[in-house]
């Protein structure tokens, strides 16, 4: 495995060792060059709900769904579903990638849908 990896998956078990402890609904985030993915897992590790740029209605609005805006989508739509089972509070968990692009605007967006994390 390069370092970029390994230093990743240190990030991931750090940050998941704590949010074991304190037993919090958490929205996962991974990304990839071509799609972004966004899940909300509960305590018991269950998926609750799901987004991501995949789906065929996203697909049809955008050229390409490796971008900012396909992140602003997907922040916007995992918002609205897990508002409507009832989940205001999770806790972002963004699999070890860097806080800053189509991490950040996702959660920009999902912020601005209503979700407190």
């Amino acid at each position: 495995m390069n370092n970029k990896k390994i230093t990743r998956i240190r990030r991931i078990t750090k940050f998941r060792k704590n949010l074991q402890k304190f037993k919090i609904t958490r929205l996962l985030i991974h990304r990839t060059s071509r799609h972004i993915y966004a899940q909300v897992i509960s305590k018991n590790n269950k998926i609750l709900v799901t987004a991501s740029t995949l789906e065929s209605k996203i697909k049809k609005k955008l050229k390409y769904t490796g971008n900012i805006k396909a992140a602003i989508l997907v922040g916007n739509k995992i918002a609205n579903r897990s508002i409507k089972k009832g989940i205001l509070n999770v806790s972002f968990d963004r699999s070890g990638f860097k806080y800053h692009g189509r991490i950040k605007e996702l959660a920009k967006a999902a912020r601005y849908s209503g979700l407190k994390f």
